[in-house]
């Protein structure tokens, strides 16, 4: 029988072959295992991944109940060659998550940040795509729901303008997808890519699509400092406000639109959300169907259309 950290590499290898990336579960349980050696054990019980969940003292409920799920997803493996293995109940360590609500921004809140993005100002000539760079990002992102991390990674060669499409590559869990984009979208980004061929021609940039004024690409702590000024400086955001409203929040403005059009144009949005899902990369539709609770306008949708089936009825 291979050892532990054998296994967990093993384990680690099969889940990641899956499409799964487990960053932070990978390094949670190579440091989990390392702690059961320093206790002289070889196999996995219950105490112990208690233990070493509740490590650190000083952070949230939630990220102990997190550590111990990496533990006890791995114990499930382990325990098929190895039955002396304990597997952490379910109900240990409980905590009620509490999801974001999000903050669903109006059309004119939304053309006000892009207007605001146009006139960043920048001190030397390297920046002066800058402007444009953030102005094409955060409207990319208002049209096409895509995750930040979607849009950091597309490269030119993603950007399929005339066949007014998007490859996203290595999305959750690996998998690669195709966005369709507007014509308006497409007009707009191809402005953006000959202003880009322009400002760096003759010079070294990355081939990703959103580069920095270094021509790499763009640092995601940026984008969110870039994002907050611009909130304050349009009104979105108070001086000192740190929480709402978020760069995220723009994907759930997208989803919340697009149901929102399906009620009034007498759509069933139940039966087209599996459409809808597969177009933002959800894994779940169940992920895709929160998106119906978060919006007192897709409530009111709901409910004059449960109305009228009352009305209807004979």
């Amino acid at each position: 029988m291979n050892t532990l950290r054998e296994a967990v590499g093993e384990y680690l290898d099969m889940r990641r072959g899956l499409g799964f990336k487990l960053q932070e579960a990978g390094k949670g349980l190579i440091d989990f295992i390392t702690f059961l050696e320093q206790h002289n054990t070889s196999y996995i019980t219950q105490a112990l991944a208690l233990v070493w969940a509740q490590q650190p003292s000083n952070v949230q409920p939630a990220y102990w109940a997190q550590r111990l799920s990496f533990v006890r997803e791995f114990a499930r493996y382990r325990s098929a060659t190895d039955p002396r293995t304990q597997i952490p109940l379910p109900g240990l360590l409980p905590f009620q998550p509490k999801r974001a609500r999000p903050y669903l921004y109006s059309d004119e809140e939304i053309r006000s940040l892009l207007r605001a993005a146009l006139k960043m100002p920048y001190r030397f000539e390297r920046g002066k795509l800058r402007p444009w760079v953030y102005y094409c990002l955060f409207g990319l992102l208002s049209v096409s729901g895509l995750r930040l991390g979607e849009a950091r990674n597309l490269e030119l060669q993603d950007a399929d303008l005339k066949a007014a499409v998007l490859t996203i590559r290595g999305a959750k869990f690996g998998k690669t997808r195709l966005v369709p984009l507007h014509a308006s979208t497409c007009t707009v980004l191809g402005d953006y890519i000959a202003r880009r061929q322009r400002h760096w021609a003759g010079r070294a940039v990355s081939s990703y699509l959103f580069v920095s004024s270094w021509g790499n690409r763009l640092d995601e702590g940026d984008i969110h400092r870039t994002f907050y000024a611009l909130s304050r400086q349009v009104g979105l955001r108070g001086p000192s406000d740190s929480r709402d409203p978020r760069l995220h929040d723009i994907r759930h403005r997208f989803a919340t639109n697009t149901l929102v059009q399906w009620y009034r144009s007498g759509q069933d949005p139940e039966r087209r959300l599996p459409l809808l899902s597969t177009y933002l990369g959800h894994v779940h539709v169940a992920d895709t169907q929160w998106y119906l609770e978060g919006s007192p306008e897709l409530m009111r949708e709901a409910m004059e259309r449960l109305q009228q089936r009352w009305e209807d009825r004979p």
